[in-house]
């Protein structure tokens, strides 16, 4: 089974996510420069987790605590949330932001990849995988050389970001056999194991004093982060799942930092470049191909000549 065409509901969802997550690269560019990465993301998961638990309570929504459940939420958990928040928090202490979205830009590559592999609901096709290189292009050209440069010096940092996106695609396929779930209890189940799981690494990190020193910037870009960028996205993200399919939701990563550039365009006042326009239009063409709507036109165009 091929994933759906997105409608007018999804295309807002996924642009509405790119957004929120394209500003969460700058949230946590702020505060991984006053907390480590491990209790950034302890913070990030576990105030976003009491959050979705009183957007249950509000809403009078329930979540499945069966031991089934449990360890599907553990296993979500740490391969949604722990690995790769992880790992591209560590990885932003040493490349540019630019380069960091251009790695995590892989993601639906690797998602084609491991449905292919472990999943019949998905088939990789040659247009799809084009598709996806086009949209990684699309975003090298975006955020131009500038970031690019001195990448030779920063291996290790690369390939965090790079196994945080392959985390991502097995999250992926965890996601399709758990679907049925609401999103909200799906968001709320995931976000409380990972916050069960990543106790024993706050203890042991200890980190009192940077709480204690935090600047008032700092918990409000932590508090962002939380609500918006992680509790009330990963209801988006579940939903368009639902709506779309593994492939499609996973290209939310190409528009991510075409939301990052418009944003400081909006409010910073940034310049946009030919180069940003040229990018923009390959990650749009890259979409429109991995939804399969472009080329069903090519297809409908040929049938009509014919």
């Amino acid at each position: 089974m091929n994933a759906q065409k997105l409608d007018w509901l999804g295309w807002s969802i996924l642009l509405l996510l790119g957004t929120l997550w394209g500003g969460a690269f700058f949230f946590a560019k702020v505060a991984v420069a006053e907390f480590n990465p491990i209790t950034l993301v302890f913070l990030r998961v576990a105030i976003a987790a009491l959050a979705m638990w009183c957007f249950l309570l509000i809403s009078k929504q329930s979540i499945p605590l069966s031991a089934k459940w449990i360890g599907s939420f553990l296993l979500l958990g740490f391969l949604n949330n722990i690995v790769p928040f992880s790992l591209i928090f560590w990885g932003q202490q040493y490349i540019a932001s630019g380069l960091a979205s251009v790695l995590n830009a892989f993601t639906p590559i690797f998602t084609m990849i491991v449905m292919q592999v472990l999943s019949n609901e998905e088939k990789l096709t040659a247009t799809k995988l084009v598709a996806a290189v086009i949209g990684v292009v699309g975003v090298a050209i975006m955020v131009g050389s500038d970031a690019l440069s001195g990448a030779s010096n920063q291996v290790w940092p690369q390939l965090a970001v790079l196994g945080a996106a392959l985390s991502y695609a097995f999250a992926a396929f965890i996601i399709m056999r758990l679907k049925k779930l609401p999103p909200a209890a799906l968001a709320t189940g995931q976000l409380s194991a990972s916050t069960i799981l990543l106790i024993p690494a706050l203890i042991y990190t200890a980190p009192t004093q940077q709480l204690m020193e935090a600047s008032a910037s700092t918990w409000a870009s932590v508090l962002i982060l939380a609500l918006a960028c992680t509790a009330f996205a990963y209801i988006l993200y579940f939903q368009l799942f639902k709506l779309a399919g593994a492939t499609n939701a996973a290209s939310v990563t190409l528009v991510i930092p075409v939301s990052a550039i418009i944003l400081g365009a909006i409010f910073l006042n940034e310049r946009l470049e030919a180069n940003h326009w040229i990018g923009m239009a390959a990650i749009f063409i890259a979409l429109l191909l991995i939804d399969g709507r472009l080329t069903s036109i090519w297809i409908g165009k040929k049938q009509v000549i014919a």
